[in-house]
């Protein structure tokens, strides 16, 4: 047996980075008094959301990886209680930004990054003004408690990034979140949309899933709103939420896998061993063509 307890987390932000970085301390401690061995904070959690607006002064929140501030401290403080933490940040690397995992394993050391792949545009989630496409390619790397896949909010809806870390042999998929009402379309709620697809993913990768989303109303620069629905919650390796927060309550969530356990219902469905890849050339292209 290989029993590994994850935990997700969601959180209201501010514009004070020191309250945002106390506040996500604050939910890894409770995370890990209650046996959590890899806690997940949201995506971007320094901060408000700030791509509801294209504002060069938000390009100022990036930093680079060395000597980053945030990143030193979820080192010790992952050193100290023994757990493997995906952080969220913003990156300044030479002349471009991009939307980066920093994993950081049970000792504090820096594993690597991950750089968010699929960058959106739209209404009140105008990324690609801030961020570049990430370089990096889907990720996995072997921490202290088994090893894991990290996509990146709008990652979420392209099975293409889970199934490369799970062909890549990740065992447990995390996927930190910014997402919330539609700016322009209040009647519209995706959150169990949101849901849905990743419970696919988990499903058809048979691999247990962590998403973590932020909490609350934020306010952009020109009049705009969105609403950070939660709804923060964990898949088992058959898409069944075994956790699941509401849309409002600063949350921690908990949940034990035994990854030997999983392993073996992936091999049972042998959903890898009957894979054509060779017939899988149109996802080579944007149209599917040959």
């Amino acid at each position: 047996m290989r029993n590994v307890t994850v935990a997700a987390t969601q959180m209201a932000c501010t514009d004070i980075l020191d309250e945002n970085v106390a506040n996500g301390e604050k939910l890894i401690r409770e995370a890990a008094g209650r046996g959590a061995n890899i806690v997940l904070l949201q995506e971007l959690f320094e901060g408000p959301y700030f791509c509801q607006d294209e504002t060069p002064d938000n390009f100022q929140r990036a930093k680079p990886v060395e000597g980053h501030p945030t990143l030193a401290h979820f080192q010790s403080l992952a050193k100290e209680l023994g757990v493997v933490l995906p952080v969220s940040f913003y990156e300044h690397a030479g002349n471009a930004r991009f939307n980066s995992v920093a994993i950081i394993d049970a000792d504090g050391s820096h594993l690597g990054l991950y750089r968010k792949s699929h960058i959106p545009h739209g209404g009140g989630y105008q990324e690609k003004f801030y961020f570049s496409p990430g370089d990096t390619g889907f990720k996995v790397w072997n921490t202290a408690f088994g090893r894991i896949g990290v996509g990146i909010c709008w990652d979420q809806w392209f099975p293409e990034c889970a199934r490369a870390m799970a062909l890549q042999g990740a065992e447990l998929l995390f996927y930190p979140t910014a997402i919330g009402s539609e700016v322009g379309n209040d009647l519209w709620d995706s959150s169990a949309h949101w849901q849905r697809a990743q419970q696919g993913h988990a499903a058809a990768n048979i691999m247990p899933l962590i998403a973590s989303n932020r909490i609350g109303p934020e306010a952009g620069l020109n009049g705009t709103e969105i609403n950070f629905y939660g709804s923060s919650f964990i898949a088992d390796q058959f898409g069944e939420k075994v956790a699941e927060a509401d849309r409002e309550t600063e949350t921690v969530l908990t949940h034990s896998f035994d990854l030997d356990e999983v392993a073996m219902h992936r091999d049972y469905w042998c959903v890898y061993r009957d894979r054509r890849p060779d017939l899988y050339r149109p996802l080579m292209s944007l149209d599917g063509s040959q």
